[in-house]
């Protein structure tokens, strides 16, 4: 058992050596090269153990340090192939888990955020977590009423470190780059420094999931748990009977169940701001809960951690959005422009190659422009090679576009659920969700 490490000067220490033990590796691989050794050898092993010393201190710091990982982990089907073999296990892996705290911190906790009689309310506590997130950990239990509940408690300090790992990770961006060809690790660390606070409101998080526990409950496909209890550092949530994340359907599902639990997911970030006013915006595997059917027909989504949400404006998604997707898909360069500009994604005196945009962007949207859409790793790699590599015509654009702060969240959310999927390599009828869900998507009458 182990709590959350809190000293400031060990944590950043760990988090500095990481890019230091890149290079180390690096240098010594080129010894071995040198020596006679097959390059393509030697670069498995830099990878292979670069992936597991970086995901197993990510994961051991817990805090910012592990959701940085998390926000990386929905990008492994972005990564080269050469790449993505070697992180692929140390990904998955840090979806679902992270080392236990302490069984006298979970009841101190309890005891101050429940009151002294907490064992009234809480009849049985299982004695190991369940689960465990970057800011706190889940344990099985049951309430006084016979429910069986999860209870989730935040680490100590688990503020404090949040804030320290991502001020270091932002500083350590450059260098821990590298690691990540074809990424660009800065934006990443800053959108998870501008979500971190909401993160740590169990509050907050239990009004968010309230309201989605409201409008889904009964729901054919879609289950959310409801809230039983909050306090500070404790949030009691129903119990959701669950034998799976999404994580083991990337790791060996069939088609059947990939193209399934992939195209309940899609719906459920659409259809949820239209229902909430409200974006589930964490979609990593470990957040998707497999609900297996009785009778043999295809199960249900759960869905966990309402801490990350963007609170939309006008309750919906900005109608703008539905319309540049469909400008784009049409390449009707003119108005996509005008649009562009009167929202900020291209800012005044910036000058752009209406051809060019629309060769940058045309394919971004391709799911779109399909009645059903196979999503698949090499797809992503390709997307996301292109739109990052310097010598391709249309890189001019990506690096004259802007990308307004109030579309950050939004944008990160669908980068997001776009990885899970081609992690799935899920087919889904990607067309007709936005139809029904996203305004502005489909054609004026």
């Amino acid at each position: 058992m182990v709590d959350l490490p809190r000293k400031a000067a060990a944590r950043t220490a760990r988090l500095a050596a990481l890019p230091l033990g890149y290079a180390g590796r690096s240098a010594l691989g080129l010894g071995r090269r040198l020596g006679g050794a097959p390059a393509e050898q030697v670069l498995d092993d830099i990878q292979q153990k670069t992936a597991e010393q970086l995901f197993r201190t990510l994961g051991e710091l817990k805090g910012g340090a592990m959701k940085f990982g998390q926000a990386l982990s929905i990008f492994e089907s972005a990564l080269p192939e050469e790449m993505a073999g070697p992180y692929r296990e140390q990904l998955t892996r840090l979806q679902d888990s992270a080392p236990p705290m302490a069984t006298r911190t979970v009841r101190e906790t309890l005891a101050r955020d429940l009151g002294p009689d907490w064992k009234d309310k809480l009849v049985w506590l299982d004695g190991g977590p369940t689960a465990a997130a970057s800011i706190g950990q889940v344990h099985k239990g049951r309430w006084h009423d016979g429910r069986e509940v999860a209870v989730k408690v935040q680490y100590p300090g688990a503020g404090e470190a949040l804030r320290s790992d991502l001020k270091q990770l932002a500083r350590l961006a450059r260098t821990i780059g590298p690691l990540f060809p074809g990424m660009d690790i800065k934006p990443l660390v800053e959108e998870v420094q501008a979500r971190a606070e909401d993160e740590l409101d169990y509050h907050l998080e239990a009004e968010a999931q309230r309201a989605f526990a409201e409008v889904f409950r009964d729901d054919p496909d879609i289950v959310v748990p409801d809230v039983v209890a909050v306090g500070q550092a404790v949030l009691v949530t129903e119990w959701l009977d669950s034998d799976s994340s999404l994580a083991r359907i990337i790791r060996d599902g069939t088609v059947e169940e990939r193209n399934h639990y992939g195209e309940l997911m899609v719906k459920f970030l659409f259809e949820g701001p239209t229902r909430t006013g409200m974006l589930h915006a964490d979609p990593h595997p470990g957040n998707y809960r497999i609900i297996p059917a009785k009778d043999g027909s295809p199960g249900r989504l759960g869905v966990l951690d309402f801490g990350a949400v963007a609170r939309l404006p006008g309750g919906k998604f900005p109608e703008v959005m539905g319309r540049l997707i469909r400008l784009t898909a049409l390449a009707d360069k003119e108005p996509l422009m005008a649009e562009l500009r009167r929202e900020g994604f291209i800012k005044d005196k910036v000058k752009l190659d209406p051809d060019l945009l629309v060769d940058y962007l045309s394919p971004l949207v391709e799911p779109t422009m399909v009645e059903r859409f196979q999503f698949t790793r090499a797809w992503m790699r390709e997307q996301f090679a292109r739109i990052n590599n310097p010598r391709e015509p249309t890189y001019t654009v990506a690096i004259k576009l802007n990308l307004p702060p109030s579309y950050m969240l939004i944008h990160r959310t669908w980068i997001g659920g776009i990885g899970v999927l081609s992690q799935l390599e899920a087919e889904a009828p990607f067309r007709q969700i936005l139809t029904d869900y996203l305004p502005g998507f489909a054609e004026p009458e």
